[in-house]
């Protein structure tokens, strides 16, 4: 069952069309990777999802919805979620005390001095078993300023499983991490595959074939090829278009 789909979708800026007539399908569970070489399109294809600009025609649907108008912040309340762009960390406070804010903005509840204890305790208590989750249990009580670029991307995940959402948009989460924190990326995402949908923008494609159900590829703004990781490596247009050019 497709919980996300888009029907025609066209973007144009100036005389470039940044996505053309683009029909994509996201079953429910799957780590679905879109690829494709620098000005695809796949960010502005995120954005559209995201609702953080709205198509020139066709239409976005979460859960058989129409949602193509929806701002981000409702996409958000129905349970889409883009990482990395969610929020901005904060620095100064500790790695906790963002997750905590995270978890407190989906609860609905404040830090207020008289909120009861438990209020508090709970909030610290998801936001602990997050970090856990994505390997920063022991970071709690740290600025956050002190951590790796690696680590950062971790605690934005951490942030967006926050939100509880049932579609994780994930845009270069390998991008500037050296090859001992792509692997723990690596591994972080393929803990969470089958318990959320994930839409995986990514130029690593080590990282792309080893987690990928799915893969699409992006091509001036038009989707040349859908299929499994072995069907897209043996596909001699999206080689030609792309994984050649990468190799």
């Amino acid at each position: 069952m497709s919980i996300l789909e888009t029907r025609n979708l066209m973007k144009s800026f100036g005389g470039i069309r940044a996505t053309d007539d683009l029909t994509l399908a996201v079953e429910e569970g799957e780590l679905h990777a879109i690829i494709g070489p620098n000005g695809a399109g796949k960010t502005t294809l995120i954005t559209q999802l995201c609702g953080t600009q709205m198509p020139d025609a066709g239409q976005v649907l979460f859960k058989g919805r129409d949602i193509t108008g929806l701002a981000p912040h409702k996409r958000a309340r129905l349970g889409i979620t883009r990482s990395f762009q969610i929020t901005s960390l904060i620095a100064d406070m500790t790695v906790l005390e963002n997750i905590a804010l995270a978890v407190q903005a989906r609860a609905g509840s404040s830090f207020r001095f008289f909120r009861a204890a438990s209020s508090v305790e709970a909030i610290q208590s998801r936001a602990m078993e997050l970090l856990a989750r994505v390997g920063l249990a022991e970071k709690a009580g740290m600025v956050t300023a002190a951590l790796s670029h690696g680590e950062h991307r971790h605690m934005e995940i951490a942030i967006a499983l926050a939100s509880e959402a049932e579609l994780m948009l994930l845009d270069e989460p390998m991008a500037g991490l050296g090859p001992e924190e792509s692997a723990r990326m690596v591994e972080l995402l393929r803990g969470l595959k089958g318990k959320h949908t994930i839409v995986l923008i990514e130029h690593d494609m080590d990282a792309v074939f080893a987690l990928a159900d799915r893969i699409s590829v992006l091509v001036y703004g038009h989707i040349i090829a859908t299929g499994l990781p072995a069907e897209i490596r043996a596909n001699k247009e999206v080689e030609a278009a792309y994984l050649g050019e990468e190799a």
